[in-house]
């Protein structure tokens, strides 16, 4: 089964368990269409990362079919992963950056696997980390930062791409108000680039910090739609002039 003309993912009657315990996802549906924001909120143990896992196909389904730019990726051959998992940016709750590489070199990853040249690496890279306050650190191991600092590598590392999906895990759980503010922000201009955005998140503050955002909510595995995003998701107009990366 593949996704209708313009959706991005589409899960029907999908279920996740792990191993013989019981299903941590039950019947989940819904359709994300190209420049939504959506917000993924519920209680600690709803299954917000193992739904997240699925969207970032770190995770096949046990049951039900998950489709991703037009392809049925449950059946997708593992070879072709890589290519799809290039389209999509992550941002996870534990960083996940490579030690060994120094902040610039985390930031530029992304750019190095897609082919970007040596010389065409600086100026991206360099204004990405400037943006996320870290110029000064560029060139410290992730061992040397502070969980704040390493978040907002992990950040600029999964949006510097301009990924058509980002996928975030509590991107702010781990910085000040301040920062938290201008990281949303950040997120809301790469989705009015185009980019389909969904924040994992448990405060509630956070969902009146994006206009037009969308809330779907997983309680105990299942899914609710209190401002109807799965039934009517409606396109956001891109702002003239609007940039992800200053």
């Amino acid at each position: 089964m593949s996704s209708a003309p313009g959706d991005i993912v589409r899960f029907d009657n999908v279920g996740l368990r792990y191993g013989t315990d019981r299903e941590v996802l039950s019947d989940v549906s819904f359709t994300l269409y190209p420049g939504s924001f959506y917000f993924l909120t519920g209680a600690s143990g709803a299954g917000k990362t193992s739904l997240l896992k699925l969207l970032y196909l770190a995770q096949r389904p046990s049951r039900g079919v998950v489709s991703m730019f037009g392809t049925d990726t449950v059946t997708l051959p593992r070879s072709r992963l890589p290519g799809f998992r290039r389209r999509i940016g992550v941002v996870f709750q534990d960083f996940r950056l490579v030690p060994h590489l120094s902040a610039y070199d985390n930031v530029a990853l992304p750019l190095r696997v897609s082919g970007v040249r040596e010389d065409d690496l600086h100026m991206p890279v360099s204004d990405m980390l400037d943006w996320v306050g870290l110029s000064e650190r560029a060139q410290a191991r992730p061992a040397s930062l502070s969980g704040g600092e390493q978040q907002r590598v992990a950040i600029a590392r999964a949006v510097i791409g301009r990924p058509e999906l980002l996928v975030a895990d509590e991107p702010t759980g781990n910085v000040d108000p301040e920062m938290a503010l201008k990281l949303l922000r950040l997120f809301d201009s790469l989705n009015r680039l185009g980019t389909t955005v969904v924040v994992a998140t448990h405060d509630v503050h956070l969902l009146r910090k994006v206009p037009e955002s969308l809330i779907m909510r997983l309680d105990k595995g299942r899914l609710s739609d209190p401002t109807g995003a799965l039934r009517y998701p409606p396109r956001r107009e891109p702002v003239p002039g609007s940039q992800a990366v200053p």
